[in-house]
């Protein structure tokens, strides 16, 4: 990663780059002018005439720094329109330019990758690497270009170089959240186990229950269909409930609920 004048220290890359591959003598000039600005005769001009943000990197996530956290870099796409310079031959037209534009391609063709050797110094901790990728799909906008600086059109080639990052300013990192080290002490708790009744009986004129889980619990009773007055929680597993006064001989149904989690029915008989 770098700072914000990696922009420009790619384009140096560039032009050193090119001046130390060439083959054809005598070498051009080098410059990095826009096509409206005079620059020596015989030359290779680099433009850059676009700056695009990449958006599958800008998704990248946050990374630490000093005490606190940053976003991830500002990662650019550079594009670049390539153009040749050189006197018209009388006969030949611009046949030399066309030379000095074939050169400069093979130059980006064999080094896809700017070598580190042609890196400026500031780019050398970079962690992506600088790709440099003919553009096809600027050739609308190379002629749009041409139009708008109101020169003659040259021959040109476009590229694009990726990734260019720029490191966040350190003024803009947030301080990173306390790790939670203890949320709490798990309690060990006794599984949940449901009040059951298990038995009823008859005695005298009382009826007795029996029963598991029972204690804290509340119960009620009908008899017959007839509500029997209800008591408080439940102390135990047993339990007494009072028989209606006044029984006719016959078959009752007893149904008992306790707390709205268990309910069973009984059969009572009350002899003549």
């Amino acid at each position: 990663m770098s700072d914000s004048t990696a922009i420009g220290m790619v384009s140096a890359s560039l032009r050193k780059l090119l001046l130390e591959e060439f083959r054809l003598c005598p070498a051009p000039k080098v410059t990095i002018l826009a096509p409206d600005e005079q620059g020596p005769d015989r030359r290779l001009n680099l433009f850059l005439y676009k700056l695009v943000e990449n958006p599958f990197l800008k998704n990248q996530d946050w990374t630490a720094q000093g005490d606190g956290i940053v976003p991830p870099p500002l990662s650019l796409t550079l594009f670049y329109v390539l153009t040749s310079y050189a006197p018209n031959d009388d006969q030949m037209g611009n046949v030399t330019a066309q030379q000095l534009l074939g050169e400069a391609m093979r130059i980006f063709s064999e080094h896809a990758t700017i070598p580190t050797r042609y890196l400026e110094s500031g780019l050398h901790a970079a962690r992506e690497r600088l790709n440099i990728v003919s553009d096809e799909s600027g050739w609308e906008e190379l002629t749009n270009l041409w139009s708008a600086f109101s020169q003659p059109f040259r021959l040109s080639v476009p590229y694009r170089v990726s990734t260019v990052q720029i490191d966040r300013s350190p003024d803009g990192s947030h301080p990173v959240p306390k790790r939670v080290r203890r949320v709490g002490v798990p309690e060990p708790r006794v599984s949940f186990k449901p009040p059951v009744i298990t038995e009823m009986t008859g005695a005298g004129t009382e009826l007795a229950f029996t029963g598991t889980h029972l204690g804290g619990w509340q119960v009620s009773i009908w008899f017959g269909g007839i509500p029997l007055a209800a008591g408080g929680p439940l102390t135990g597993d047993t339990f007494t409930c009072p028989l209606p006064p006044g029984l006719a001989a016959g078959l009752y149904e007893v149904r008992v609920e306790i707390s709205g989690m268990f309910r069973r029915t009984f059969l009572y008989e009350a002899a003549p």
